[in-house]
């Protein structure tokens, strides 16, 4: 055989493995655990006071889609909204202010907004806003604290739903991927493998089985019981981690606290990335640091990303094209793999089915946003959102 056919079947037993051995990752069934509201009450009844923290920075032209829908939550218990305005320059902390009297005058909950100014030496600016809304926030001794973007927008019942699963099952941190708006066709072709690669490195039923052999969650929502936050030391013990739900996580599992992590069906980014432009920066900013800055694990993920995504579709065309069989029925049937595990996502966007064999060439353009984060550290640019940016000494997802 072609030394072209034999990459093409090590492609192929890649992808028999991650069909079977990692985790049925593609499966979107994981979403929030069922619950019986009644046994998430305790004893003496009465629902538990929670704390909603937002951090937020330049972020005017999403909060009138998100912020409303927070401070419209139908929570039977205590409840109050408190907005972090991260040195915005936009008015995000005085438009904030006017929805909550908007929504106050209908019976919504109570809002606060604070502004902590520019963050301290060795703090990102995300983790510097938390740090100060859930110190706010833990003054009014809530048994939860709901972390969440100020581009996620929640059903009325989301906060319920979320503390009720965390009640009834014993949980810690409840986290779920909010679903990422798909709009415009770069979005279409970009984001559900987002959500999909992601799952493919942290499969969630590794995260939430009872022997964990995975760990992480998902920024844009998470539930997190105050005593656990404050026995994990979060978050002064990831203040310098760039991305900060991984650490996050860890941090809680470190404390013993368990996790769990799932795609969600009530909350959603009302985030617009209408052009490659806006999507690549999205996945640049930061794949270096999910990469710890190292070189080595650079050219893995390159190799790695050629081997399983690229060599199936140039295996098939190429080896029909010169009568090499192996190298055409081994690379059409790792595609063939590819591609059937990726309907699930698909189905999960709403998206339809032809978009499948076309990963390929969006893991092609993961490949290249990965470079390109590279090159940008290397030229100490780091990690950039927002007009900030954060050098290599600044921890990855590790936290440390």
């Amino acid at each position: 055989m072609s030394t072209f056919a034999w990459f093409a079947i090590a492609s192929l037993a890649v992808w028999v493995w991650l069909l079977f051995g990692q985790g049925f990752f593609w499966r979107t069934d994981q979403r929030l655990p069922p619950v019986h509201e009644g046994r998430a009450l305790p004893s003496g009844g009465g629902w538990p006071r929670v704390v909603v923290v937002v951090p937020a920075r330049d972020e005017a032209e999403v909060l009138p889609l998100s912020l409303p829908s927070l401070l419209a939550q139908d929570y039977p218990g205590e409840a109050e909204v408190v907005l972090v305005d991260d040195g915005s320059a936009d008015g995000t902390g005085k438009l904030a202010v006017e929805l909550a009297g908007a929504a106050e005058r209908c019976g919504g909950l109570p809002l606060t907004v604070v502004s902590p100014g520019e963050p301290e030496p060795g703090w990102t600016g995300k983790l510097w806003a938390l740090r100060h809304g859930m110190a706010l926030a833990r003054a009014r001794e809530p048994e939860f604290l709901l972390l969440t973007d100020a581009d996620i927008a929640h059903e009325p019942d989301s906060l319920r739903l979320l503390v009720a699963a965390a009640r009834e099952n014993g949980l810690d941190l409840v986290s779920q991927m909010a679903r990422l708006r798909v709009a415009s066709p770069w979005e279409r072709m970009v984001v559900p493998a987002f959500v999909y690669f992601f799952a493919q490195l942290y499969p969630f039923r590794w995260i939430n089985g009872a022997r964990p052999r995975a760990t992480a969650a998902a920024g844009g929502c998470v539930l997190l019981r105050t005593e656990t936050a404050v026995a994990a030391g979060v978050p002064e013990a990831i203040r310098r981690a760039v991305i900060d739900d991984v650490s996050l996580a860890r941090a809680v599992r470190r404390s013993g606290g368990r996790i769990w992590l799932g795609l969600a069906e009530r909350v959603d980014s009302v985030r617009p990335y209408p052009g490659l432009a806006e999507l690549w920066r999205m996945v640049a900013r930061s794949a270096y640091a999910q990469l710890r800055h190292n070189p080595l694990l650079l050219a893995g993920t390159v190799a790695g990303l050629v081997v399983v995504y690229l060599v199936p579709p140039v295996a098939l065309v190429v080896g029909a094209a010169a009568g090499d069989a192996p190298a055409a029925w081994a690379g059409g049937a790792a595609w063939a793999v590819m591609a059937g595990t990726y309907l699930p996502m698909l189905r999960y966007y709403w998206q339809p089915p032809w978009l499948a064999p076309l990963l390929p060439f969006t893991a092609l353009l993961y490949l290249l946003m990965t470079l390109d984060s590279a090159v940008q550290h290397y030229r100490g640019r780091g990690a950039a959102w927002k007009g900030r940016t954060y050098s290599a000494d600044y921890a990855s997802r590790h936290g440390e």
